[in-house]
Parts: structure tokens; sequence; C-alpha cells
């Protein structure tokens, strides 16, 4: 039973934020920082960054193209979690939810944390050494990621207004400053960044022309490269709060990851044209690299600071996103019965979870501290990846199985109603997807890391432990109430 019989969520979320929402959560550090910091985390892939995102998209097309067709048929907060515990099984739509709840918390915290430094970098190039050389010392930087993460947390409380005001002029702005990297990455050529670090650090870089094609190094950094385009995983989730939903959801779902596909490609091959990619990776075993700490060789300082701020701003603009998609998780848990009651609390005033968004933002600093004590943010994100895989591969398998477990509602769908396209997009995606967690999961347990809670795969599998407990105990509680849980999952829940 709802607390809040007489308080619903409010439809308020047009096509315009919805889209935001996706492109806000696949746009931060997956276009700033990972496809430089890529060539430390899989060494080897050289040249062929770009190739591997191009092929990174594949499976993530079809997940999407899956993710709209169910988002038809079941407009509801909680996206991913009603499809599969409608259309598949309610305990593989909890679990994989689940890991995916757990991997977005701390990606969460981990996007707060690695936003501090470009901060710091912008009082840098401003001249103000004493704010910059503050935000070096621990406690100030993880003091400032929480901030960033509770602001957010009031931000979506406030509501669909108070969001989209905070999300959309910062996704134009980073699209604009975004464009100044693309313009200068392809205005400029490998011969002036030589130049220009020959001038201002008095080094001679002599490119690596060529490096040999490797199948695994090249599966592997796609794998990663996923991450790139789990954002759209956010508009599902706000599911319950789109307006026109079965419409807008699935336009907002193929219009996110399409201008994001684009927009980051165009900016990742921009950069891999001025700067050689051998140089990027020799400097990723060094330190932390961003696309605006590379161009910064070869641009003005002022355009130096410009695309600073777009990365920052590319970064902060993950918060509210992801915020809203792991709190709609917890909130339809709750609707059904798996997690505790109070979490379906909804603001009065405002028509939000306010305490689903409260418990989001705790999971969240936890992912702040792990960040600081792990030390390699990769951690969090291969968490986050393993996750996502699994969970738009069940997306996938939903698709098929609907019409079986569910005719009702698969009657309900309303976009790319032909069952053999269905079937061609499911299969496909399962197949793609697969193979991406195969190689993931291998490339993982075969690392040479010393301490095996540094792997992703053994957490993952420990979360997925930890939620099959806590769905059983649930299920069974819900039988010595008198309540069939079966029933539950026939139907969708209620506005």
């Amino acid at each position: 039973m709802n607390l809040n019989k007489t308080t619903k969520l409010s439809r308020q979320l047009g096509l315009l934020a919805l889209t935001a929402t996706g492109v806000c959560s696949m746009l931060g550090a997956s276009i700033n920082v990972v496809p430089f910091m890529i060539q430390k985390n899989v060494p080897g892939i050289g040249p062929y960054v770009l190739y591997a995102f191009a092929f990174a998209a594949i499976p993530a097309i079809f997940a999407a193209l899956a993710y709209g067709i169910l988002a038809s048929a079941m407009p509801r907060a909680g996206g991913s979690y009603i499809y599969a515990s409608r259309g598949l099984h309610p305990y593989l739509g909890f679990v994989a939810s689940f890991s995916q709840w757990f991997g977005l918390s701390i990606v969460i915290g981990v996007i707060a944390y690695i936003t501090v430094p470009f901060i710091r970098d912008i009082f840098f190039e401003l001249g103000w050494m004493g704010l910059s050389q503050t935000l070096e010392q621990g406690v100030i930087r993880i003091s400032l990621a929480l901030l960033l993460i509770w602001c957010f947390v009031g931000v979506n409380i406030r509501g669909a207004k108070s969001y989209a005001i905070a999300l959309l002029p910062m996704m134009f702005l980073m699209f604009f400053l975004g464009g100044i990297v693309i313009v200068a990455g392809y205005y400029f050529a490998p011969t002036d960044f030589i130049s220009a670090i020959e001038t201002r650090e008095g080094q001679t870089f002599i490119p690596t022309e060529n490096t040999s094609f490797d199948w695994y190094i090249f599966l592997s950094a796609a794998a990663l490269l996923f991450s790139s385009f789990i954002g759209f995983d956010s508009i599902a989730q706000a599911g319950g709060e789109a307006k026109n939903p079965t419409k807008t959801l699935p336009r907002a779902i193929l219009l996110s990851i399409t201008s994001v596909g684009l927009f980051y490609f165009l900016f990742a091959s921009a950069v891999y044209h001025t700067v050689p990619w051998s140089y990027i990776a020799e400097e990723s075993l060094k330190k932390d690299i961003s696309a605006p700490g590379l161009l910064s060789y070869v641009l003005p300082s002022g355009l130096g600071v410009a695309i600073l701020l777009g990365a920052t701003i590319a970064l902060i603009n993950d918060l509210p996103a992801m915020l809203l998609s792991v709190s709609r998780l917890m909130f339809a848990w709750a609707k059904d019965g798996i997690f505790p009651n109070f979490i379906t609390h909804i603001h009065k005033k405002y028509h939000t979870p306010n305490v689903a968004l409260l418990l989001a933002g705790l999971m969240a600093s936890v992912g702040v501290f792990g960040s600081h004590f792990a030390g390699d943010f990769f951690l969090g994100i291969d968490i986050m990846v393993t996750s996502m895989m699994v969970n738009f591969l069940l997306m996938c398998i939903t698709l098929i199985t609907l019409p079986k477990v569910n005719k009702q509602l698969a009657e309900r769908i309303s976009i790319f109603k032909s069952r053999s396209l269905q079937l061609v997009i499911g299969w496909s995606g399962i197949v793609s997807l697969l193979l991406f967690l195969m190689v993931h999961t291998y490339k993982d347990l075969t690392s040479a890391i010393e301490e095996w809670y540094f792997h992703s795969t053994p957490i993952w599998l420990i979360v997925m432990g930890m939620a099959s407990l806590l769905f059983l105990l649930k299920w069974k509680q819900l039988k010595r109430r008198g309540i069939n849980p079966d029933t539950i999952f026939e139907t969708l829940p209620e506005e």
C-alpha cells in the first residue's frame, strides 16, 4: 500500500527535458576523460580508439531500440525494472536493476569527485593559484564533491521545473563550449601540437606512427567505451513523470543516443586529430589527462579556460540526471513492496520522491569516498559497465519474451510493432551484448591487480548476491502477509 494516496508523481517532463536527461547522463566523463585515459586502462589500443567507439555503438543502438519499444508499452517510474519484472521475471527485473542502481550510484560519486580537478584547473588558468592549490587537498576535494551531489539532490526534490531550469541551460552551454573543442581540434595539426610542446616545456616528442592491431585489445576498449552510451536509460526511469509518455519516451531515447553518438565521435576525433595518440598514451601513464588539458597547449589562454569550463559543466550535468534515475528505481521497488514502503513517500508540494532522492544522495556520497580511497575512478566505471551490460541484455531478452509472459502489455507497444523487427532487434542486442560482457569480464578477471576488491566482477557478484537475498526475503514476507506476489507483477503500478 502506498502511504501517499492523494499525492502522486506529476507528468511535467516534456520531450526536450527528457532528451536532456539522456544527453546529460551520457556526456561528461565519457567525453572528456574516458577516450584518453583508455590508453592507460587498455594498453595497446593506440590509434584505434575511434574505431572501438564506433563498434561500441552497435549493442548500444539495439539496446536503445529495445528500451524505446518497451517504454512505449510501460511508461512508469523505474523503467528497466518495470520492463523486466513485467515482461521477463520479477526476480531478474529486480536483481538486474539493483546492480544498475548500485553501479550508477557509485558513478555519481565518481563524477562528482573527478569534477573537482577540472574546477581546480580553471582557477589555475585564471591565475588564482591559492584557490587552485586549496583544491588539491583531500578533505577539500571530498567536501566539494559532496556539496555538488547534495545541491542537485535539492534541485531534484524541488521538481521538474527546477530540474529543467538547472539542466537545459547547462546542456546548451556544454554543446556550445564543446563545439570549440571540435573546431579547434580540426583546425590545428599534430605539427602545431608538437611545436607547442617544444616551446612550452622544452620537450622534443616524436610520434609513433604505427602499432599492431589486436582484436582482444580492440574489443576490451570497445566494451569500456560502451559506458559512453548508457545514459539514455535515465529517460526510461523518468517514465512516471513524462508528458504523453508512449510517444515522448521512445523519441527522447532515440534522439539522445543519436545526438550524443555524433557529438562524441566528432569531439574525440578532433582531439586525436591534433594530439598524437602516442603522446596521449605516454602521458596517461603519468597522470590523469582530459581533452581540455591536451588542447590547452595549442589554444590561447581564454579559449583554454572556455573548454575547461565546458568540460566541467559536462561533468556536473551528469549529476541531476543520474540522481533522477537511481531514485526512481528505488521508488519503483518500494511501490512493488520489495523496498520499505516509506521510500514511496512523495513530496506534497513538489510531487517528487523526496525520500528516494535523499537515499540516492547517500549512496552517491559513498561513491565519493570510494573514489578517494581506491585512487582509480575506472573501478567505478567498470562496475557500472558490467551492471549496465547485464541490464541492457535483459531488456533485449524481455523484448523477445514479453508477448508470452504478458500478452496484454505486449499489445500496448506503439512503435516498431512488427514482431519480426522486434525479434531482429532483440536477438541482435543479445548476441552483441553477450560478446561485450564476456570480453569485459575476462579483461577484469585477468588484470594484474593485487587486491581482489579492486576487480569489478567480484564486487558486482557480491551486489547481485545481496539483491537476491533481499528479493527472496521480501517475496516470502509478502506471502506471509497473504499477498500473492505474482499478481503484483501482472500489471503496471498505479500512477
